[in-house]
């Protein structure tokens, strides 16, 4: 057997490893075939499982019409050439992405020149290639390889194998996925009730072929008898074959108690099976619909701020979520109306299920603990360095660890409650003109103005702009390269992509604005308070 140290000249198989592990576009090419058959997130997945759907109906339809009317010639070439090619190129392509052979070499032989340990390449080959063939011996791919089979025509006996193309379904159709799920969680009570079935089953009909193979005419066989019991014990009752002796009688009282026994224990199992699941699946089903949204809030905790924000939910044009920890206060959500599910934010399972990639997600850290604000802050970040965090503090104290913790904007409601307390006592006006400005109550409303690179605005002076023509008072600027904000910028300040202006106006002044100086991706969401 060949041998190598890394010192050594690489075998080829090395070096083909080695070029393929480092291939980009083998990579990319291979992540997007593993994402269409896998990923229920791909956007074409969807059109993917149809066509295959399709195919797996007009393939069984074909094989009942052939039953008692002659095919067409088209139509027999569709079922034999293009449905099975279909089907063993979807096989071919599932075993190529079950495993990663090329990078399994490269570890191993990079472990063995780190160590300086002789490395056996056709050894290590063949690992890796029983690691990719292991999935030939999984029951879908088994069912996959059966609904080939019918493409070979000399042997007619193989049409009958067309029905495991329905078998395929399984796989295709999210319902049936998620009903083997719920029966393969109670796979320990399941089995343990099939042998007892089956123990049952024999020892009934080893009876009964005992005790009335002489003198019954129906029972001629053990399999004779073992159809007896089985048919009994499943209280089918089909009356073709019935003991004679009044022990063969006694045997079946007991089968038929047995059977409605362990009908009510299977029945009891797969309803608590399914009670357990339902709310996974309303979850899963929650979080999917969030994910198709370009723009969404993931709100952790559900209080008495997260109560007062979603007040003005009806104005808000992205969707959320709600994850909270205490059952009781999801309950309350979702009776007040809200999308709710019960997670924990603060771990890195829970916010990664949520799709971030081209998203603009912002994680709303509302918890009246400040410790799991601060966590579910960490989080979100090594989630997502993109995902924006709005968090609440419970003092001005705290707040340099929520920046620390890579918070982007930080509330401090307390001390905000403070201060319009305080201003609505010694400036009645000013607080009524902010008050009415914040709520949308008057003509006076807020407005982000963001600056794309294919905005109008863009590397124009303040000073060109003319806001008045608009209705418009410029606020400020936010500054993208410095992320500094500008109260009353100079009128030679240059407008820059990635800045973005805070003006007051009228809605229809804003919403005009924004028509009229942007064009193609500019977005032309308003603030939330317009």
């Amino acid at each position: 057997m060949e041998k190598t140290k890394g010192s050594s000249r690489e075998h080829p198989i090395i070096r083909f490893a080695n070029f393929i592990d480092h291939s980009t576009s083998y990579k990319n090419a291979k992540k997007a075939v593993d994402r269409l058959l896998h990923d229920q997130n791909c956007r074409y997945k969807r059109y993917f499982d149809l066509f295959i759907i399709f195919l797996i109906l007009s393939s069984v339809t074909l094989l009942i019409y052939e039953v008692k009317h002659p095919l067409p010639l088209w139509m027999d070439y569709y079922d034999i050439y293009f449905v099975s090619l279909v089907f063993l190129i979807e096989y071919i392509l599932r075993l190529w992405v079950y495993s990663d052979m090329s990078t399994y070499i490269v570890k191993e032989y990079k472990d063995a020149d780190f160590i300086g340990k002789e490395f056996k390449v056709w050894s290590v080959f063949f690992k890796a290639l029983k690691r990719k063939l292991s999935y030939v011996v999984t029951p879908a791919a088994i069912i996959d390889i059966l609904a080939i089979m019918p493409a070979y025509r000399p042997l007619r006996v193989l049409r009958i194998f067309v029905l495991f193309r329905f078998l395929k379904l399984l796989r295709y159709t999210r319902s049936a996925n998620q009903f083997v799920d719920v029966l393969a969680s109670k796979r320990f009570e399941l089995l343990t009730l099939l042998f007892l079935l089956l123990f049952v089953v024999f020892t009934g009909g080893i009876a009964i072929y005992v005790l009335e193979e002489t003198h019954n005419p129906n029972i001629e066989t053990i399999f004779d008898a073992l159809y007896w019991s089985l048919v009994t014990i499943s209280t089918v009752g089909y009356g073709d074959i019935s003991p004679v002796s009044d022990l063969g009688r006694l045997i079946s009282v007991i089968i038929i108690i047995f059977g409605i026994a362990m009908i009510s224990f299977a029945t009891s199992v797969i309803v608590s099976a399914f009670s357990e699941k339902l709310s996974e699946l309303k979850e899963e089903r929650i979080i999917e619909e969030v994910n198709k949204s370009h723009e969404f809030l993931i709100i952790c905790g559900y209080g008495q701020m997260a109560k007062m924000f979603l007040r003005i939910k009806d104005r808000m044009e992205f969707d959320y979520i709600i994850l909270d920890k205490n059952e009781e206060n999801v309950r309350q959500a979702t009776h007040d109306g809200y999308a709710a599910i019960v997670d924990d934010a603060s771990r890195f399972e829970t916010l990664s299920r949520f799709k971030t990639a081209g998203n603009k997600v912002t994680v709303m850290c509302l918890s009246h603990d400040d410790i799991e604000n601060i966590y579910i802050t960490l989080n979100a970040k090594s989630v997502s360095p993109k995902i924006r965090v709005i968090a609440r503090a419970s003092n001005s104290e705290i707040v340099s660890k929520y920046q620390r913790a890579g918070a982007d904007h930080i509330l401090l409601p307390n001390e905000m409650a403070g201060t319009m307390m305080a201003v609505a006592i010694t400036k009645p006006i000013m607080y009524k003109a902010i008050h009415a400005i914040f709520t949308g109550q008057n003509v006076a409303l807020l407005g982000e103005i963001p600056i794309y690179k294919d905005s109008l605005l863009a590397d124009k002076k303040i000073r060109e702009i003319d806001f008045r023509l608009h209705k418009l008072v410029l606020i400020g600027i936010q500054k993208a390269r410095s992320g500094s904000f500008e109260f009353n910028p100079d009128p030679e300040t240059y407008i820059e992509k990635g800045d973005i202006l805070l003006v007051m106006g009228k809605k229809i002044s804003i919403n005009y604005f924004l028509e009229s100086n942007c064009v193609g991706s500019c977005d032309r969401r308003l603030d939330l308070f317009s």
